[in-house]
């Protein structure tokens, strides 16, 4: 299969993947019942629904640390190439992406790994790259956090030996300011002589401008929706600027029924009734790094935490969440990382509601059966 030819790089004008399914509770911070068992038989599962139904990526979740509590979601995790790789050979066409501290892992070797995973997959292999943030998962690894303002310095270099192992069919030298190599060299190649799809997420102007030179789709947060259009017409410009044009995507959570009440009752059950709260303040620590904090914007954070650990809540009737998908793509996106709160029991909320919708907006296409 071409590269070019993968669902990623499709005709749908506003594309969707699962997003942290490999995590224990994927998004959620809820102790009710019907929470996320990210077991490999139920990733399996939830990849050949969003394989069969069109979707076009699965993105995981690269946590090494917990959110504690009760729940402690994200505390049981799947590393995430090798789960990418597994979930490339139980499906045909979909994308899976792995998600990759870079600090964590020496060039070289995810490399090799990485072409390995593209081959099983036959070209649908993307990689999430990650700068990092959590001092914890730092520690943990007796890695230094850099700096923010060099943070992304690293990261380019690292990119750079990464594409260059891809594409080099003779051994090459490379001196940087944090690698030193001799004699490198790696076959095979990734599938199609192309390189792996490569996504990053960063709102700073450091993580935006790493994106613009270096990456296919840049994922950023929806904080404000009003200023929405306004934030991806600065990304749009940045890549101009850099000859490039990637593709800009958010990360969100649906809560997705017949009716706007029906949605808001279980989104209520979930977040207000059955929440963990105290993982919610662990993580709205981490997030806030200390600061003080509007006592109304932190309980906000909380209930976002809850509900789709801090990514954008997309809560209504089926008319509704197909609404506002439009609406997004009207203000530039090009696609939304989604979490359920059961990637499984969830889905034909979405597959057999929400998307035919979209195909009637013009945002999707029908799926061949």
């Amino acid at each position: 299969m071409s590269r070019q030819n993968t669902r990623m790089f499709g005709p749908n004008k506003f594309k969707l993947g699962l997003f942290g399914m490999n995590c224990n509770n994927g998004l959620t911070m809820t102790k009710a019942p019907e929470h996320w068992d990210n077991s490999w038989d139920n990733n399996v599962e939830a990849a050949r629904l969003a394989d069969a139904a069109g979707l076009e990526f699965l993105l995981p979740i690269g946590r090494w640390h917990g959110y504690k509590g009760e729940t402690d979601t994200e505390g049981t995790t799947y590393e995430t190439l090798t789960w990418a790789t597994g979930l490339l050979a139980s499906t045909k066409d979909i994308c899976a992406c792995g998600t990759l501290h870079v600090r964590f892992l020496n060039p070289v070797f995810a490399a090799k790994q990485m072409v390995t995973a593209d081959l099983v997959g036959d070209g649908r292999f993307g990689l999430n790259i990650v700068s990092g943030w959590n001092g914890g998962e730092f520690d943990m690894f007796g890695v230094e956090l850099l700096n923010h303002d060099i943070r992304y310095d690293f990261t380019e270099e690292w990119v750079r030996i990464v594409k260059k192992i891809w594409m080099e069919t003779e051994p090459f030298d490379f001196d940087g300011q944090y690698f030193t190599l001799r004699g490198v060299l790696s076959k095979p190649k990734p599938s199609g002589g192309t390189n792996p799809i490569l996504i990053s997420a960063g709102n700073s102007p450091e993580g935006r401008d790493f994106a613009a030179k270096h990456v296919d789709c840049l994922f950023t947060s929806i904080v404000h929706s009003e200023n929405l259009k306004d934030d991806i017409d600065q990304v749009r410009d940045i890549g101009r600027s850099a000859g490039r044009n990637p593709g800009v995507y958010a990360s969100g959570h649906v809560f997705a029924r017949k009716t706007r009440k029906e949605a808001d009752e279980f989104y209520h059950y979930i977040v207000h009734e059955n929440g963990d709260w105290e993982a919610a303040e662990h993580a709205a620590r981490i997030r806030t790094k200390g600061r003080e904090t509007p006592f109304a914007q932190l309980q906000k954070l909380k209930e976002r935490l809850i509900s789709g650990v801090g990514t954008y809540p997309v809560v209504g009737s089926y008319d509704e969440v197909a609404d506002q998908f439009r609406w997004m793509s009207d203000a530039g996106l090009d696609g939304m990382a989604i979490g359920l709160v059961n990637y499984i029991t969830e889905f034909p909320h979405l597959r057999d509601e929400v998307l035919p919708r979209m195909e009637r907006h013009g945002l999707r296409l029908p799926v061949a059966r």
